[in-house]
């Protein structure tokens, strides 16, 4: 029996076309399909062959959590492996991204960033 794997994690954002535009930037990713989406929201798949990130967006917006670190069943962050993690991080920066929590730790490095719907991103690299 084969390891199981993540395929997807599906977030909430406020515009998917420009985090999927964000995402496509910063990591090379393609948009693997979009559509209406449940309950009139529209989605878009962005990723790679095997794994992806599905970005909704309802029909109608709600106020956003202020700290999903404190609420079950929020999203803490999406962490993305990279192969060179200073080039990433000049991009980010390059979209206007403040990066912040840099560490070195065994096995690799690491960084984080708000997007604009104030989602955090972890950036590793194990290279």
């Amino acid at each position: 029996m084969s390891e199981p794997k993540l395929e997807h994690v599906n977030i909430t954002a406020s515009d998917p076309k420009a985090t999927a535009r964000m995402l496509r930037e910063l990591f090379s990713w393609n948009v693997r399909w979009e559509g209406e989406a449940k309950a009139g929201g529209y989605t878009i798949h962005v990723g790679g062959v095997d794994n992806y990130i599905a970005i909704y967006s309802p029909k109608v917006q709600t106020a956003p959590k202020n700290n999903n670190y404190a609420m079950t069943g929020g999203l803490n962050h999406v962490g993305v492996v990279v192969d060179d993690l200073d080039e990433t991080e000049e991009r980010v920066i390059a979209l206007g991204f403040k990066t912040v929590n840099h560490g070195d730790y065994e096995p690799g490095r690491r960084f984080y960033f708000h997007d604009a719907d104030d989602i955090e991103w972890e950036v590793i690299s194990y290279s």
